[in-house]
């Protein structure tokens, strides 16, 4: 009985915590943008390239590998596989890759944005260079090991480059706005 007390309050504290609701809620806005990808790249972008090639359609893009009716051209992967023939779908596998290029691409642009926007912390700690423990930066032992180490300034909080931005924008606009008064 207290093991499963104590198994439930482990679960509750790991679902408690930022991380996993973070987690979640990425795992499900990641489905929902894989559907909006997709639907993107099949509908939206391919189209048009299949067209300028000839009105091609890359999901009916195929190489019928065995099986079938000998001499037969079939014009859909359904048409296909229905004669008992076996398909590479090198369409489908276009339109995934596609998918995945686009998805990537969104996701580096997400990622670069959300790193302008953070602020960097203050670096208070570094690496003892003799046990390779974290020390504070301006220690001149280390407590680890008792090594003389040279003590470095703390590097103090860095404001991020949406704050940098918007402290240079209100600046132009001050200015440009006591232009105006005068």
């Amino acid at each position: 009985m207290g093991d499963s007390r104590k198994f439930f309050k482990e679960f509750r504290a790991f679902v408690e915590r930022g991380s996993a609701i973070d987690m979640a809620v990425g795992i499900i806005v990641g489905s929902v943008m894989t559907g909006l990808v997709n639907s993107l790249v099949k509908d939206i972008i391919l189209p048009p390239i299949g067209f300028i090639l000839g009105n091609i359609d890359f999901s009916q893009f195929f190489i019928v590998l065995s099986g079938g009716q000998p001499g037969v051209h079939y014009n859909t992967v359904a048409e296909a596989q229905a004669a008992g023939a076996s398909t590479m779908n090198i369409g489908v596998f276009l339109n995934s890759v596609v998918s995945f290029l686009i998805t990537m691409f969104a996701l580096f642009l997400f990622v670069r944005m959300m790193n302008k926007i953070r602020a960097k912390s203050a670096i208070t700690t570094r690496v003892c260079p003799y046990c390779k423990t974290n020390i504070n930066a301006e220690a001149s032992k280390c407590p680890n090991c008792c090594s003389v180490v040279v003590p470095e300034k703390i590097v103090p909080q860095q404001p991020s480059d949406l704050e940098k931005h918007i402290k240079k924008m209100t600046k132009i606009a001050k200015n440009k706005i006591k232009k105006i008064k005068k």
